[in-house]
């Protein structure tokens, strides 16, 4: 049993994912589309013989690139990156959601077990100190670089 890296048409690969994942075939295991890898799929497969059978019925699927992947060289693919990971104390942000859209805040805490960024608002007159999640904030300007 290994893991398969299927070349797909580019902007289809959820597509393929999809209908891999939907055929019944005991030789198939699992399907894994990440975001981050353009034009490929990932199937966990007993051979490559289930998956040419498949070309035929799938229609954005062009190849098996040949080769085998272990667990370990698609491992980071599994795990998901927290949204505050590149952000630190200091940093310029824009607040891309919630009530507070648009505006510009100074970064004043990181809680990455929570995945949340304590922010203090730029032309607030009082200082308030806002929690938002990592992914309703957008740095412009960062002290480390």
């Amino acid at each position: 049993m290994g893991i398969y890296a299927v070349k797909t048409t580019a902007r289809q690969e959820q597509t393929v994912a999809d209908m891999i994942a939907t055929k019944e075939e005991d030789e198939i295991h699992a399907v894994l589309s990440p975001d981050s890898l353009t034009s490929y799929v990932m199937v966990e497969a007993d051979g490559t013989a289930a998956l040419e059978r498949l070309f035929d019925e799938i229609p954005h699927a062009r190849s098996i690139v040949p080769g085998e992947s272990g667990l370990a060289e698609v491992e980071h693919f599994l795990s998901p990156t927290p949204d505050v990971e590149g952000i630190a104390e200091g940093d310029i942000v824009e607040l891309i959601a919630g009530p507070f859209q648009g505006e510009k805040a100074r970064v004043q805490r990181i809680d990455e077990g929570k995945d949340q960024v304590t922010v203090e608002l730029y032309e607030a007159t009082v200082p308030i100190p806002v929690t938002v999640r990592g992914d309703q904030i957008r740095v412009l300007d960062s002290e480390e670089r």
